[in-house]
């Protein structure tokens, strides 16, 4: 889940939720610009600076394929985001490659999902 000292960032003409403003401890005066799932979208910045990553990148990053790391696997699974809340994320098998799950099989996993999950 969402750690509730995260700041939330909503686009203006909706309130969709685009993502978080996670504070840096050391700094107050920075922020990282997290996803819906706790995923960093740039380096830790003032506030001003990071909504406007969030602005730009919040949803978009949604669309493209990750790659997730599963225990005892070297390799990582292409996989494609499914539904993205604060409390959960929900990704799917799209690698052909991978034969433990068949396409399609929905893997859910806790938020954040640092660690676990990356771009392609």
């Amino acid at each position: 889940m969402i750690p509730a000292h995260w700041s939330c960032h909503r686009r203006l003409e909706d309130s969709e939720l685009l993502g978080y403003l996670r504070p840096v401890h050391d700094s107050p005066l920075l922020f990282t610009p997290v996803t819906v799932f706790g995923y960093p979208l740039g380096s830790p910045t003032d506030e001003r600076h990071a909504r406007e990553c969030l602005d730009r990148m919040g949803l978009s990053c949604l669309a493209q394929d990750w790659l997730l790391s599963l225990p005892g696997r070297p390799d990582p699974v292409t996989v494609r985001i499914v539904e993205a809340t604060p409390k959960q994320l929900r990704v799917q098998n799209i690698d052909y490659g991978y034969a433990d799950a068949d396409i399609g099989h929905v893997f859910v996993l806790d938020v954040p999902a640092a660690g676990q999950l990356r771009p392609r």
